[in-house]
């Protein structure tokens, strides 16, 4: 999805001279992340009618200025959306469809923090097509790449060195859905929403929610571009750009910067009521075509989880002889010394899962949290002005490990609902939008219900019988009783605060890497894809920074070494303090998983957007 693209068309709309933009047009696009590229987003926008009326000095209006205290243009549109996955484009594909039946013209924008849409999505999931089909009927014809049909599923039982058949759930039944890479899904809905008028911006990374006299959100900002370091100005140091809205859907993934600030602003998810995480770490391997079937998913509990550590893992057989691998745990784990990178490394090593990638070749990696708490752990999608979408809401089902469905569904809904609201009279000299009728729709809605069925199974594990239990529990559950229970389990607190200290915790002794089907850590992030520069700002932003070594590293065994699976963390040697330790943040490694965000004992560090979105 080219930034070229969405300007032309954003460009098309506008009151520019035909001179103007086919020079602007034909000129070369930067790369969406970097300066240039701001400023000919800038001057595109000062180009047009809509900007007539305001001064063109607004940024550096003297020499003596701040430049990052001037205020940024801001440009009025009828829908912000941030985030340019599933939900995000199903959201905006929605809204101009019904524009079209409706003969309305309503401008929605999607800014999406990858430096292309797909780039910070993991490839190699299964998918539910029944929403894809509400927005796209013909979904095939209009070549969606669902090209691997399920046609085969299988679950394991892992002890260390063997692997044995158990029954697979109904509920985990794969039957007439799709493996597929997620990433292409997303390069294809950004296409199809550009073909309807959207307009894509992608390398924007929404930073800020903006408010007005009423605390309603009105909109968002970009983070500035061009600081250096330590937040000074560089040469070409742009202002971030403002998108004023009707109404600002959150389509931002797990534990979304700006979600996270909504649901605390507005006490969305109520008191006791917690979220609980796990972190999916994945590759895609290129496997000997002996060993590959396409369209086989298989899943497997057990090893390398202990019985007090929520996990289990899977290999989906895509086409061309790929197969995604991986692990998903969950950070309610109470040993600092658990390594959800090493854990990952040991379940390839099983002689199972090492049969089926020896030969084979790694074709990249990465990691995500995922929200794992289902129902109860759901916040009040709707506040003041914005919405909560996808996996912003927590709209995962866990027992199947899927959630890209409901993220299309709930983008489905919300705009159904803004649709309405614009349709009702003098709908645009109305304030901004509360959307109770996508909260309303939502409670009634296919994604409510299949997560009212399966609310209790994550919870279950919590009890003294650990997985075990958690396991015979979900069984009952599953192929019984169906979510008829009268009651609802709770849980107890969040991740952070099940950790145990270096005291009460067991060190582990991880395998040395072979090289082979398991890697050191900086091998595999050189596989994922990201890309930081150097000298800018540090968006892991941890409020006692210096405290850190005796606070964690002592207290909690180096916990942040051990919990990210990019080696952002380290604890080295303090030169002006021999026999002491300095904490070392690598920020240029992040892979953008936020476990650091979720897993921090103390809750003192907060992860922030990157500059151009990484």
């Amino acid at each position: 999805m080219s930034l070229s693209l969405s300007l032309s068309r954003f460009l098309k709309r506008s009151s520019i001279s035909p001179k103007v933009f086919s020079r602007f047009t034909t000129a070369k696009l930067q790369a969406p992340n970097s300066v240039p590229a701001y400023s000919q987003l800038r001057n595109t926008f000062a180009s047009t009618s809509f900007y007539s009326n305001r001064s063109q000095n607004r940024f550096f209006s003297s020499e003596s200025s701040d430049p990052t205290k001037q205020p940024r243009e801001a440009e009025d549109v009828h829908v912000v959306i941030v985030g340019g996955g599933p939900a995000g484009l199903a959201a905006a594909i929605r809204l101009k469809q019904n524009s079209i039946k409706n003969n309305t013209d309503h401008r929605v924008v999607v800014v999406e923090k990858g430096p292309e849409l797909g780039a910070h999505t993991l490839s190699g999931a299964v998918i539910e097509p029944g929403p894809l089909e509400m927005l796209f009927p013909n979904w095939n014809e209009l070549g969606a790449p669902l090209l691997q049909p399920a046609v085969k599923d299988e679950m394991k039982f892992l002890t260390k060195n063997n692997a044995f058949s158990v029954p697979l759930p109904e509920a985990m039944s794969n039957t007439g859905n799709y493996i597929i890479s997620l990433s292409s899904l997303v390069k294809w809905l950004g296409a199809q929403a550009e073909e309807l008028g959207v307009e894509v911006y992608p390398g924007f990374a929404a930073s800020e929610l903006l408010y007005n006299d009423k605390s309603e959100v009105i909109g968002i900002a970009t983070n500035d571009m061009g600081l250096d370091k330590n937040f000074k100005p560089k040469p070409g140091f742009e202002r971030g750009i403002e998108f004023h809205g009707k109404i600002t859907l959150l389509a931002e993934g797990c534990h979304g910067s700006l979600s996270k600030q909504a649901i605390k602003k507005y006490n969305l998810r109520e008191p006791g009521k917690f979220q609980t995480y796990g972190l999916g770490l994945k590759e895609v391997w290129e496997i000997d075509p002996a060993k590959h079937e396409p369209g086989k998913i298989q899943h497997t509990i057990g090893y390398p989880f202990d019985n007090k550590t929520y996990g289990g893992s899977f290999l989906y057989h895509m086409k061309d002889n790929l197969v995604s691998v991986g692990i998903v745990m969950g950070l309610d784990y109470s040993n600092p010394y658990i390594s959800p990178y090493q854990e990952f490394q040991r379940f390839k090593m099983h002689p199972y899962i090492r049969n089926f990638l020896e030969g084979g070749k790694v074709i990249s990696y990465g990691a995500r949290s995922l929200v794992e708490g289902g129902l109860q752990s759901l916040p009040k999608l709707v506040f003041p002005g914005g919405a909560l979408l996808g996996d912003s809401a927590g709209l995962i089902n866990l027992p199947k490990i899927k959630g890209t469905h409901n993220a299309i569904l709930s983008g489905i809904l919300a705009a159904d609902s803004i649709s309405k609201s614009f349709d009702t009279p003098n709908s645009e000299e109305q304030g901004q939008i509360l959307l109770d009728d996508y909260q309303t729709t939502f409670e009634s809605s296919p994604i409510y219900k299949e997560l009212y069925e399966v609310r209790n199974i994550r919870p279950s594990f919590h009890s003294a019988l650990g997985t075990i239990g958690g396991v015979i529990y979900s069984g009952i559950e599953t192929m019984f009783l169906k979510g008829r229970t009268p009651y609802t389990l709770q849980h107890k607190q969040p991740d952070y605060a099940s950790t145990k200290t270096k005291a009460e915790s067991t060190p582990i002794e991880y395998p040395k890497p072979d090289g082979i089907v398991s890697f050191d850590i900086l091998t595999s992030v050189s596989r994922t894809g990201t890309n930081h520069a150097e000298n800018q700002p540090v968006h892991l932003r941890v409020s006692d920074l210096k405290e850190n070594p005796t606070r964690n590293y002592e207290k909690y065994a180096a916990i942040e070494q051990n919990f990210c699976p990019a080696g952002v963390y380290e604890y080295v040697d303090d030169e002006t303090n021999p026999g002491k330790k300095r904490f070392q943040i690598n920020s240029q490694n992040c892979i953008h998983c936020k476990t650091c965000d979720i897993k921090d004992p103390e809750q003192k560090i907060n992860w922030t957007v990157p500059e151009g979105g990484g």
